[in-house]
């Protein structure tokens, strides 16, 4: 049995694709149309402006990670947790690399864009709020400050991966940033 997706579906999954494989430049409501196999005017009736298109993709990658780690067994030690940020890490730069690349694309254009620096920065947060919540039942003497670092590690991580095609085993430096944030011996 074939599955149809809903066209607003489609629009932000051919969005996201856009973004990921041919960069920002790429991103426009027909091609988006044509790449989701909508008719012509399909994604403006659900974005009705480039911005709008750019904060539905935004909103569309932060509901897949927050889902993603719903998925993921809750980490209750610091090698769990480690454990799932490799996992995670694999997917991002593996099966979801093109998500990713769409992801850091947002980023960059939110440096100077207001409306979307505030959805990537919800998205981000409600990520660093599961984070708070693992590194204070981990023990983490500011558990804000440890999933902080923890995070921009990741990040920083991620980002060579993607950017620079680095194939870098991340379990060293996740492992270190996780002992070091929490507080615990490795």
């Amino acid at each position: 049995m074939t599955v149809t997706l809903p066209p607003r579906r489609r629009a932000l999954d051919a969005a996201v694709d856009l973004l990921g494989t041919e960069g920002l430049r790429a991103l426009t409501h027909g091609r988006v149309d044509a790449r989701a196999g909508l008719p012509r005017g399909s994604t403006s009736n659900y974005f009705r402006t480039r911005a709008a298109l750019l904060a539905g993709v935004s909103d569309e990658l932060a509901a897949r990670d927050l889902a993603a780690l719903s998925a993921a067994p809750e980490p209750r030690a610091p090698a769990e947790l480690v454990d799932v940020l490799c996992a995670a890490f694999g997917q991002a730069t593996g099966p979801d690399r093109t998500a990713t690349a769409a992801r850091l694309v947002l980023f960059l254009e939110a440096s100077h864009d207001a409306d979307l620096r505030a959805h990537a920065t919800r998205g981000r947060e409600a990520l660093l709020d599961w984070g708070q919540k693992v590194a204070a039942r981990s023990g983490a003497a500011d558990p804000r400050a440890a999933i902080v670092a923890v995070a921009a590690t990741y990040e920083g991580l991620l980002l060579h991966a993607i950017a620079r095609h680095d194939t870098l085993d991340p379990r060293p430096t996740l492992a270190l940033a996780v002992h070091a944030a929490l507080g615990t011996a490795r």
